[in-house]
């Protein structure tokens, strides 16, 4: 691998840290305002229970990263991103088929969160970082888990939507 500039890597690396800081706070506004709501969908509410658990770990081995490199979080980003995380999940609200909607989102934004780490991973590899690499390597794995048991999970609650819907009963949520 090329060799670059240890301030160029650095920089690099601690901007990541920060928005992936951010996106995990956001990640749990989407996870709150989503189990505030799930009323026939037992299921999800556990396993994004769950990740909210993983989530917050996430956060706190993102913030071990930056105290070693004696940096810290960036508050600004944190809280624009949480506040929009809380307005993506409310605009769901308002659709009839918002169960089906937040899994679609919330894959993509799994999707977004594993390219974020694998981003992270590759300057942690370039900078040399390596006291990172575990950490980040368990924050990955952990979100390709989520995002497979997400897509793994649209047909079975396609399914139940439109039993539940086909029964008169709430089935959005």
């Amino acid at each position: 691998m090329a060799a670059y500039p240890a301030d160029l890597t650095r920089d690099l690396f601690v901007t990541g840290l920060r928005n992936a800081h951010a996106l995990e706070q956001q990640a749990l506004a989407l996870m709150d305002r989503q189990l505030d709501r799930l009323v026939n969908y037992p299921e999800v509410a556990d396993h994004l229970r769950l990740h909210r658990g993983e989530t917050e770990g996430q956060i706190t081995r993102i913030e071990e990263i930056l105290d070693k490199l004696q940096e810290s979080h960036s508050g600004l980003k944190d809280a624009a991103l949480s506040i929009m995380g809380n307005l993506a999940a409310l605009g769901h609200t308002f659709a009839e088929d918002e169960i089906l909607k937040n899994s679609f989102a919330n894959f993509a934004f799994e999707n977004f969160e594993v390219a974020s780490y694998r981003s992270l991973l590759t300057v942690a590899d370039a900078g040399s970082f390596a006291f990172a690499v575990p950490l980040l390597e368990r924050s990955l794995r952990e979100e390709e888990a989520m995002a497979s048991w997400v897509i793994e999970n649209v047909p079975t609650l396609t399914l139940k939507y439109l039993s539940l819907k086909a029964g008169n009963q709430t089935a959005g949520r």
